[in-house]
């Protein structure tokens, strides 16, 4: 135009230009729109089936950087990269806040002090502050990065915060985020928290592609730059080390994509150092029988390979971890056999046996482990789930390892009963008139096992505190069952919080006297734990005889009736007396039908057991431990002593949960 202040618009159809074709602009923009991330034109018809995989910030990037020749994804740096999205809601936040205190726990550093949290610019970060922005958010990304050399740098600081800058530039926005380095293991890594939201405070959503390999990728640029990348040598040593290895390695992985519908392969390449690598690869499946050899230099791969090899590569790791932990305590089993506790296995019974080593499996989903020494000569290693499902467990306290249910319980059918004979509908009142002979606490403890199965989504309360209970509650009961299970899968039970070798003389009721008296003890191996028990009940054996708590007789000695009790009684009564003193408040023993009433200030691990320690304004007493407390330490509890416990009522209201 002549003059730039001149503006003259002109309606009507816009059309192609280069004398094509005419077509509707939008219809344009989304063919251009789809040729850009990788797709068919608009009227195309789509490749594969959607997968969701392309949803969100960096789709794009992470397909470009996924895709590689072979050779420089062998001269490349490796970075394993672990990612999960969290979600927030419910008890998310919460969780959070722990995960974020145990990622600053106590010797993590090179020095062997507690983690320092740090962020884009500085490096004292505030984990308050940030938590306090993440308030609100729908979920937030939790990464552990560990580069293959991490050793070689002093500070991972640097490349952290590189990394991250590279990220802000794939997804284009700005990234609030914090992180901890960890040099507690084999391989440093760093902990990065990123909030689930933009700079414009929406969602962030990550495109699968991206988390997957994209994020993987940039860190791997940033060590080479860093590093450089390896030679020759150090490549040809770390492949032809995979050849041998019973895991899944990238050979594998080359191997699973070239196969055939028929699940056949060639050990033929077109580079020569990769024929050699798929030749040995191969021979070594072989003999693993997990290939067959059908000639001509052709293979079939098992069906299930990249799963079986997943799975020893596990074992691999885990007999690794046990026999570590053996080596620390310059101790092996007496049987040098190693076992994996599979609670899901048919017929799992029981483990009874001490604490060797507890630890952490996979820190990003906060699971943790224990490697327990039985009573039949054998170490096991237990998946024990998350840390919050379990309360203290000590190194040398005897334990019992058992299965968690997975099936409705027979409260669950109880429920289901009365409510089936009352047009669906279940409270106190209702299951007291159905069953005369139920008492009021126990028929509470179905309210509280329908109370947790509400805080699931699993269970519907009305208004008026009764319960709206469906056809397939029974159903609803075992799902709910089996998604605990996921998080819990076994119940660890503290038998004793002392090592064994120091029950024998201890004044109150433990573990080797109720195993003394018990008509179907535990069956024991003449070695390792199984014999230190032996050994330890013969001696606990004499000392009972020694202060009259027991008389010689047949099968070496005779236990009253009253023993555990009168063990008990005094334990409780010393420590009482000991605690007395400390809190410069009367102890007071609780006896059968009081009423229990006070603040809740702790827990007080003695030989007989563990025990809650409730607390007037002038006087405290001690009564046996059940693991709801937990959720309501420094708060006030009431309930009635029983025989076997406390019946504790929580809640104000007549329909609210008791615990027997």
């Amino acid at each position: 135009m002549p003059d730039d202040d001149k503006f003259e618009p002109r309606l009507g159809r816009m059309r192609a230009g280069g004398g094509g074709r005419s077509r509707k602009y939008l219809h344009r923009v989304l063919a251009a729109a789809n040729l850009a991330r990788g797709g068919a034109g608009f009227t195309g018809a789509r490749s594969r089936a959607f997968s969701g995989s392309r949803i969100g910030r960096g789709s794009g990037v992470g397909r470009v950087l996924a895709r590689g020749d072979g050779h420089a994804a062998y001269r490349a740096r490796r970075v394993v990269i672990k990612s999960r999205i969290v979600r927030l809601a419910g008890k998310g936040a919460a969780a959070a806040a722990a995960h974020l205190r145990y990622l600053r726990r106590d010797g993590t550093t090179r020095e062997g002090a507690a983690g320092r949290l740090y962020g884009p610019e500085t490096d004292d970060a505030d984990g308050k502050a940030f938590l306090e922005r993440g308030q609100g958010d729908r979920h937030q990304f939790r990464f552990i990065v560990s580069p293959e050399d991490g050793a070689e740098y002093d500070d991972l600081k640097p490349l952290t915060r590189r990394l991250m800058q590279r990220m802000e530039a794939d997804l284009g926005t700005r990234l609030d985020w914090v992180a901890v380095d960890h040099f507690n293991t084999g391989h440093p890594h760093t902990h990065i928290i990123l909030r689930g939201k933009d700079d414009r405070g929406r969602d962030l959503v990550i495109a699968r592609d991206y988390l997957s390999s994209g994020m993987r990728e940039r860190a791997a640029e940033l060590v080479d730059l860093d590093l450089g990348p390896r030679d020759e040598r150090a490549i040809a040593r770390s492949l032809h080390a995979e050849i041998e290895q019973e895991r899944l390695t990238g050979i594998d992985r080359r191997l699973l994509a070239a196969m055939d519908a028929d699940r056949m392969v060639m050990a033929r390449a077109d580079a020569p150092f990769e024929q050699s690598l798929r030749a040995g690869r191969l021979a070594s499946l072989g003999r693993m029988g997990l290939a067959d050899d059908l000639g001509d230099g052709r293979w079939r791969l098992a069906a299930g390979l990249e799963e079986t090899l997943r799975h020893m590569g596990e074992r691999g790791d885990i007999i690794r971890t046990m026999q570590r932990a053996f080596a620390a305590r310059s101790s092996r089993p007496a049987s040098a056999e190693y076992a994996i506790y599979d609670p899901a296995e048919s017929g799992a019974r029981a483990l009874v046996g001490r604490i060797v080593e507890r630890g952490l499996s996979d820190e990003l989903r906060d699971r943790h482990y224990l490697i327990v020494e039985a009573t039949d000569g054998r170490a096991y290693y237990a998946d024990i789930g998350r840390s919050d499902a379990h309360g203290p467990l000590a190194t040398g306290a005897v334990v019992r390892v058992m299965p968690a249910a997975t099936d409705a319980r027979p409260a669950d059918r109880t429920i289901a009963e009365v409510a089936a004979a009352n047009q669906g509908r279940y409270d106190i009142d209702t299951h007291l008139r159905h069953d005369p002979s139920a008492t009021d606490a126990f028929a509470r403890t179905h309210v509280r096992r329908l109370e947790a199965m509400r805080r699931a989504g699993a269970a519907t309360r009305n208004p008026d505190g009764s319960w709206t209970i469906p056809d397939d509650h029974l159903a609803r009961a075992a799902a709910f069952e089996a998604s605990r299970a996921a998080e819990r899968p076994v119940s660890v039970d503290v038998l004793s919080p002392f090592p064994v070798e120091q029950l024998v003389e201890k004044e109150a009721a433990t573990w080797l006297d109720r195993e003394l008296m018990s008509d179907t003890p535990e069956p024991l191996r003449e070695t390792g734990f199984g014999g230190a028990v032996r050994e330890a009940q013969a001696r606990r054996r004499a000392w009972l005889i020694a202060h009259r708590y027991a008389e010689p007789g047949e099968g070496g000695a005779r236990y009253p009736s009253g023993m555990l009790t009168a063990l008990q009684r005094r334990e409780l009564l010393r420590a009482g007396e000991q605690l007395s003193v400390e809190l410069d408040l009367a102890f007071v023993e609780a006896q059968p039908g009081e009423r229990i009433e006070g603040e809740l200030r702790r827990s007080v691990e003695l030989a007989g057991g563990r025990y809650a320690l409730v607390a007037k304004a002038k006087e405290f007493t001690l009564v046996p431990w059940r693991p709801v407390l937990e959720r309501r330490m420094g708060k006030n509890v009431s309930g009635v002593m029983r025989e076997r416990g406390v019946s504790w009522s929580i809640g104000r209201s007549r329909g609210g949960p008791t615990i027997s």
